[in-house]
């Protein structure tokens, strides 16, 4: 599914305009995003939780030439998927 077919969805099942779904779609996204980058929790009941992963720095290989390369520590998204979502994909 597409973010504008999640938009349309959205729309037909609240019933307000695809404008108004989309506005909200992306204030929840623009929302989510501000929070992590913050380096907060965000917890969804029965959907999920996203939250900020810590990487290490670790030696990689490049695949073209087998070299050995230095990826930095970073900084990456992480969703844990709610009981009730778990539940429903079963």
């Amino acid at each position: 599914m597409t973010k504008h077919e999640l938009i349309e969805k959205i729309a037909g099942m609240a019933g307000i305009s695809k404008v108004a779904a989309g506005d909200a779609l992306n204030a929840a996204i623009e929302g989510i995003t501000s929070a992590l980058k913050k380096g907060q929790k965000v917890s969804l009941t029965g959907f999920g939780s996203f939250s900020v992963m810590k990487r290490k720095p670790r030696i990689g290989r490049n695949p073209k030439t087998g070299d050995s390369i230095k990826i930095p520590a970073c900084r990456v998204p992480k969703f844990s998927a709610g009981k009730e979502l778990k539940a429903a994909v079963k």
